[in-house]
């Protein structure tokens, strides 16, 4: 199977959900820190669009970087997480 680097890597994704289940606040420098990643934007827009997910974002530094992180009221249990990420239902970061 061909790995197309169009579209953000399981890995990102899985760490991009477990850092906000985590109740970390996450941004590009933080993913490209930690995993090495460059699609941070794609999968929170994915992450608020298809999955309905409570992701708010703030702006900061005289750059306006982007930092997200989930609301505090929102219920964790109860989010749909995309096929990347399922094994976070299990137990592994929403405690």
């Amino acid at each position: 199977m061909k790995n197309n680097q169009f579209y953000s890597g399981e890995t990102q994704v899985f760490w991009t959900c477990k850092a906000l289940l985590d109740g970390r606040t996450i941004s590009h420098v933080t993913e490209i820190r930690e995993v090495r990643g460059w699609r941070l934007g794609a999968i929170i827009h994915r992450l608020k669009a298809d999955y309905a997910w409570p992701i708010q974002t703030c702006y900061r530094s005289p750059d306006n970087v982007a930092f997200y992180s989930l609301k505090p009221d929102a219920d964790r249990a109860a989010l749909r997480l995309p096929p990347s990420a399922k094994a976070l239902g299990q137990g592994e970061a929403a405690q």
